[in-house]
């Protein structure tokens, strides 16, 4: 099935929910099938959220990359200028201000993009951390029901 994660994370809490429960007793019946029907779908879409976060992060590194790119143009572009204008003493003493001035601006505007980059890359992980956090709440709170089951009908 094409369904997400999160989609069959609801479908296992309404069946759960939705369960006939036992009489005098917190426990319920649910259909085994069921169930395993629905983490076995969970196991396949996991994959594809694994997958869905490294394009993140690629698309992270894409952006990474673009701006280091831009920022070395920048330089680049400040040298070069920097270069034309070394012609005589006053435009040398000019041009050298300019050129430290396009240098420390391409840095700086490097810089923030890199953070920039960074932040971006940073929030996309903590969703993904958020949403594994879920799921790993929701299958442990799974075993630890079917564990008292297993344990009372011993």
């Amino acid at each position: 099935m094409d369904e997400g994660l999160t989609t069959i994370l609801v479908e296992i809490e309404r069946a759960v929910q939705q369960a006939r429960a036992m009489p005098m007793s917190s426990s319920v019946l649910v259909s085994r099938a069921e169930l395993l029907d629905l983490v076995e779908q969970a196991r396949a879409a996991l994959p594809d959220q694994l997958g869905r976060a490294d394009e993140l992060l690629a698309d992270a590194d894409d952006v990474l990359a673009e701006a280091r790119a831009q920022a070395e143009q920048i330089v680049a572009a400040a040298r070069e200028r920097a270069a034309e204008l070394v012609s005589t003493e006053q435009v040398v003493v000019a041009a050298r201000v300019r050129a430290e001035e396009i240098v420390a601006a391409a840095e700086a505007t490097g810089a923030q993009l890199r953070r920039e980059a960074d932040d971006y890359c940073d929030r996309r992980l903590a969703d993904f951390e958020i949403d594994l956090g879920r799921v790993v709440a929701q299958v442990q709170a799974g075993r630890a029901k079917l564990a008292g089951r297993l344990d009372a009908g011993r």
